[in-house]
């Protein structure tokens, strides 16, 4: 009889309106798509949130945000988001920060523990960053989240009764705690095997190098 042969667990901290979050995932999923074993991987996506008291402002875009909340000119938020959005080009996303929503990020975990439940995080992780970051839709809003459910096929009906329900929460709680009980102080943050750390939109090099001394060493101890 064959030995069930173990995943290896990778942990990401996250926020749905973190634009280094977004391009850390890209990094870090062009590393596991030249990884050997990327069946063997078993990814799990943690709830953060950056401003948790943030309120849905439809008529304020990010520059404006950035700008009050750094206390900085709007020309210099511009820039910097700029930055970032080349950044972001450089591993194929596309940001679009003049037509960025603001909105609390809450109900998009909540939405992202629901899709995890039913075998599609990682997808939804994805689409809602889309959302976000290049079609510049409000995350916070229900129908926003309901749209991708149903790109997902998930049942509309069961999102709405979970969205409305506050079902979830206690999970993104939990997951903030846990951030904050191993001293996550930024995200995106990496975590392998429960061994190894990575904080930030690291190179896609020490993606790869940390899966590889990772997964060796999980063989090494079975």
């Amino acid at each position: 009889m064959s030995e069930t042969q173990t995943d290896l667990s990778v942990e990401i901290w996250s926020d749905i309106m973190c634009p280094f979050c977004y391009i850390g995932k890209s990094k870090f999923e062009q590393a596991l798509k030249s990884f050997t074993n990327k069946d063997r991987v078993q990814v799990t996506w943690k709830s953060y949130q950056l401003s948790p008291d943030m309120k849905s402002e439809p008529g304020k875009n990010i520059n404006q945000y950035l700008a009050e909340h750094k206390g900085i000119s709007i020309e210099e938020a511009k820039r910097m988001n700029d930055y970032v959005t080349e950044m972001a080009a450089q591993v194929g996303l596309k940001y679009n920060f003049d037509i960025s929503i603001l909105g609390n990020s809450f109900d998009a975990h909540r939405f992202l523990h629901y899709a995890k439940e039913k075998g599609k995080q990682n997808e939804a992780e994805e689409l809602i960053f889309a959302a976000y970051f290049t079609e510049g839709k409000d995350i916070a809003d229900i129908h926003t989240l309901i749209d991708i459910g149903e790109k997902l096929n998930l049942d509309s009906s069961e999102v709405k009764y979970m969205l409305k329900n506050n079902i979830y929460a206690e999970d993104v709680a939990n997951d903030i705690a846990e951030a904050n009980q191993i001293g996550v102080r930024g995200v995106p943050f990496f975590v392998f095997d429960r061994k190894y750390a990575v904080s930030g939109a690291q190179d896609s090099q020490v993606f790869a190098d940390i899966l590889l001394k990772s997964f060796d060493e999980m063989n090494q101890s079975e």
